[in-house]
């Protein structure tokens, strides 16, 4: 039995906002989406052009305050290799919590997820 790893999902309150942000700090774009017939739900796989694995964003259209994300210490990565150029733009957007001497850093989305950036090559 062998198992493939395909999405992970984290649900946000402002889908735009989201789709915003993920496109403007790492670059993945909406490659599908799935809208609930009675619009209870809007689901959103986002992808890095590279890898098949997919970013999935979940609207609930009944959830009417942020997300409390408590002492979750869930994250995504993400390597690049133009680290310095990354970094600055995240700088620029006010999105980078945490930093470690140059070797990875950590931005945080519109509904306070985490998101780790390694150096690559």
């Amino acid at each position: 039995m062998k198992f493939r790893m395909v999405h992970n999902n984290l649900n946000v309150f402002n889908l735009e906002r989201s789709l915003e942000f993920y496109e403007k700090a790492l670059g993945l774009k909406e490659e599908r989406r799935y809208e609930h017939p009675e619009g209870k739900f809007i689901l959103v796989f986002l992808t890095d052009g590279q890898s098949e694995h997919k970013l999935e964003l979940t609207w609930l259209r009944d959830w009417d305050r942020p997300y409390n994300l408590g002492d979750n210490e869930f994250h995504l990565a993400f390597t690049v290799d133009e680290y310095e150029a990354a970094y600055e733009l995240h700088k620029s957007m006010g999105c980078v919590c945490q930093e470690d001497n140059g070797r990875f850093y950590f931005i945080e989305d519109p509904d306070g997820y985490w998101l780790e950036i390694i150096r690559g090559k």
